[in-house]
């Protein structure tokens, strides 16, 4: 395995100007000198935390998971406690990175998913949704596309509205100097987004299942495919759902299955040719 940690402010030659994020790292397989060389999906891992902190259990285990099933992962670490538009642009850094760097990794550009949970989710969905004006004001070199082939949103923060995650919308709108519609995922969504997986549990009393169903229904409204699932069970903040990832697995065992999100986030992506290829 090949493992190394980017400064993306560093690599585009960006002032942070106070950032503290901005930070990829990367983890891919070694080629193996006796096989022929294999072209990898991508995905790019944006952990949830309010916008206060980036999560570790949304981190490294889900960048590990991915990197089992045969894509380069990259998880990225952004400035918290800022408002809006400073993570999107480390979002839009890292998805430039990644597609910059796709002979390096043996990735194919052209099959470079997000995912992103909670907050991290609406980073994602930020940048799946992203506009001309936003992409061209982002802190790094234009020559490379930023959006995602495809999105997987996890108990995603969607709305600035009613049924929002006060604290995370209060950090990214700065308590409501950028205006609510502008951040919403919902609003944002047109026939240009990327398609998305999206799941969420019913009992969520963090952040409301309201979220994704209102982002489902913009997806359809546009006509742009997704997939949702809404479990019945389960509080926030789940992650792969496994014992690496949750304090109590073995006592809450009744909800192991929801921990199946991923394979059927794997099989959604791989219908859409996120796969393992020869690179001849």
């Amino acid at each position: 395995m090949i493992y190394e940690t980017i400064d993306l402010y560093d690599y585009f030659g960006v002032e942070r100007k106070g950032a503290t994020g901005g930070i990829l790292s990367v983890y891919t397989r070694s080629e193996l000198f006796e096989l022929k060389p294999k072209l990898r999906p991508a995905v790019l891992v944006i952990p949830g935390g309010g916008y206060n902190m980036v999560s570790v259990r949304e981190g490294e285990p889900v960048a590990l998971a991915f990197l089992n099933a045969g894509y380069s992962a990259f998880l990225l670490t952004y400035t918290v406690k800022t408002r809006y538009p400073t993570p999107l642009g480390e979002a839009l850094m890292a998805m430039r990175f990644i597609r910059e760097n796709a002979d390096k990794y043996c990735v194919d550009p052209e099959k470079v998913a997000t995912i992103g949970f909670s907050a991290g989710g609406h980073l994602a969905g930020l940048v799946a949704t992203a506009t001309k004006e936003e992409v061209n004001a982002a802190p790094c070199k234009k020559e490379r596309s930023t959006r995602p082939n495809a999105v997987v949103l996890s108990y995603p923060v969607v709305t600035m509205g009613i049924e929002t995650h006060g604290g995370t919308r209060d950090v990214i709108s700065g308590k409501g100097e950028i205006p609510y519609d502008t951040l919403s995922i919902e609003k944002r969504v047109s026939k240009e987004s990327a398609p998305a997986f999206i799941w969420h549990t019913f009992e969520d009393d963090c952040v409301p299942v309201e979220n994704s169903l209102l982002l489902a229904s913009a997806y359809r409204s546009a006509g742009v495919p997704f997939s949702l699932h809404i479990f019945e069970k389960g509080w926030h903040g789940l992650s792969l759902c496994t014992a690496e990832t949750h304090n109590q697995y073995e006592q809450d065992n009744e909800l192991a299955y929801i921990g199946k999100w991923f394979s059927l986030a794997l099989d959604w992506l791989s219908a859409r040719g996120f796969t393992v290829t020869v690179n001849e």
